[in-house]
């Protein structure tokens, strides 16, 4: 068994799919886009918030409650390749990526949730 101070080193090595995402309302087609350190964490976040009502997209939240979590999919856009130097904060590279792929997919209106 691992020392507490082994699980935190190895917490703190590893590494995380980070990148761009969408979720999908397969109903209507209408999409969320958003971006994350930790593309596996971030849906559960997003769902859970869904589950218990507190999304702060409203649209989003009510369109949910309405048609119940089946009718969504959640899928990742792109992946951000890990940076040579792990001192590197991609965090604006996220945004501009993120950025990108609203201007692309245009997610307002009838087409999103934005």
């Amino acid at each position: 068994m691992k020392t507490r101070k082994e699980l935190k080193e190895e917490y703190k090595n590893k590494k995380f799919k980070k990148g761009v995402f969408q979720i999908r309302n397969t109903a209507n087609g209408k999409i969320f886009i958003g971006s994350s350190t930790d593309l596996e964490k971030i849906w559960n976040r997003h769902r859970a918030q869904l589950n218990f009502g507190g999304h702060p997209n409203a649209e989003l939240q009510k369109d949910w409650k309405a048609l119940g979590e089946e009718a969504f999919v959640y899928e990742i856009l792109e992946e951000l390749p890990e940076p040579d130097d792990a001192s590197t904060d991609s965090s604006r590279e996220l945004k501009a990526l993120e950025q990108m792929y609203l201007e692309e997919l245009q997610p307002f209106g009838e087409k999103g949730y934005h």
